[in-house]
C-alpha cells in the first residue's frame, strides 16, 4: 500500500529553478500528522499561495503548481488534508478520505487552518495569503471562504460548487474566483450561477472565468479531462487575480 503518490523531498533546501528552496514541513490536527510542501521565491516574496490538493492527495500536480508560485514571486505552499500516514491506491481510497471531510466540516475547516498556520509560522512567509485549490481543493477554498478565513482571495480550479445546507457566504470577507469548464458533468453550469448568486446576495466580490468545452479535471495533464488551452488560461486569470490581491 501506498501512502503518497510521490517520494517526498528532505527538509534540505534545495535550488529549484528561480525559486530559492523548496521542503517539506509538518503539522498537527488532534493525533494526525500532515505534511505538506513549501516552494519560497529569490527575494522578497509578493504574498503566499496555498494550495489544496484534487482528491487522489498531494502528488506531483500540487507540488508543481507550488513551484510555478516560487517561479512567479510568490511562497507557494501545498496543503496536505488528508494526513501523512493516508491510503491512497484507488478511487475508493480517495472517496473514503474527501467523503470523511465533506461529512465533518468542522474537522475540513480545522484542517484547512492547521496548514495555513503551520505556512504562516514558517520564517520570510507573508502573512497576505490566497487560498486556492483543485477539484477537492477547489471546494476546500470555498469551504474557507465560507468558514470567514482571514485571507485576500479564494480561488476555486473545477471544484464542487454546492453550498451544504446551513451554511452561506455572509462571512466572507475576500473576493472569490472560480474557474471553470463549462462541460464540467460534477457541477455544472447551474451550479456555477447559483454559486454566483449566493455571492452576490451576499455581497462577496466575485467573479468567474468559464473555459468552454473543458470538462472537470482540466488542469490535470495526468486526466482524460486534460486540456492544454484552457489550464493556460486557468493559470494567467489566477496570476492576474493574485497580482490585484497580494
Amino acid at each position: 500500500m501506498k501512502h503518497r503518490h510521490l517520494t517526498f523531498l528532505s527538509t534540505c533546501a534545495i535550488v529549484l529553478g528561480t525559486a530559492s528552496f523548496a521542503e517539506n514541513f509538518e503539522y498537527t490536527v488532534g493525533d494526525m500528522v500532515f505534511e505538506g510542501y513549501v516552494a519560497m521565491p529569490q527575494g522578497e516574496a509578493r504574498g503566499t499561495v496555498l494550495i489544496v490538493h484534487d482528491w487522489d492527495g498531494l502528488n506531483d500536480h500540487e507540488i508543481a503548481r507550488a513551484d510555478a508560485m516560487a517561479e512567479a514571486g510568490y511562497v507557494g505552499v501545498a496543503l496536505d488534508l488528508f494526513g501523512r500516514d493516508a491510503v491512497l491506491d484507488g478511487i475508493d481510497d480517495y472517496r473514503r478520505e474527501t467523503g470523511a471531510l465533506y461529512a465533518d466540516r468542522e474537522e475540513f475547516r480545522a484542517r484547512i487552518a492547521a496548514g495555513a498556520d503551520a505556512a504562516a509560522a514558517m520564517e520570510n512567509v507573508p502573512e497576505q495569503m490566497v487560498l486556492t485549490g483543485y477539484c477537492f481543493g477547489g471546494a476546500a477554498a470555498l469551504e474557507g471562504a465560507r468558514a470567514g478565513f482571514d485571507m485576500a482571495g479564494f480561488v476555486s480550479f473545477h471544484g464542487g460548487l454546492d453550498t451544504p445546507e446551513g451554511q452561506d457566504y455572509s462571512a466572507t470577507n475576500a473576493p472569490v474566483l472560480v474557474l471553470h469548464g463549462s462541460a464540467d458533468p460534477v457541477s455544472g453550469m447551474t451550479d456555477l450561477a447559483a454559486l454566483m448568486e449566493e455571492l452576490r446576495d451576499a455581497d462577496v466580490a466575485h467573479e468567474s472565468r468559464i473555459f468552454g468545452g473543458a470538462r472537470h479535471s482540466f488542469t490535470v495533464e495526468s486526466s482524460n479531462d486534460w486540456d492544454a488551452d484552457a489550464n493556460a488560461k486557468a493559470e494567467a486569470a489566477l496570476l492576474e487575480f493574485l497580482d490585484e490581491m497580494l
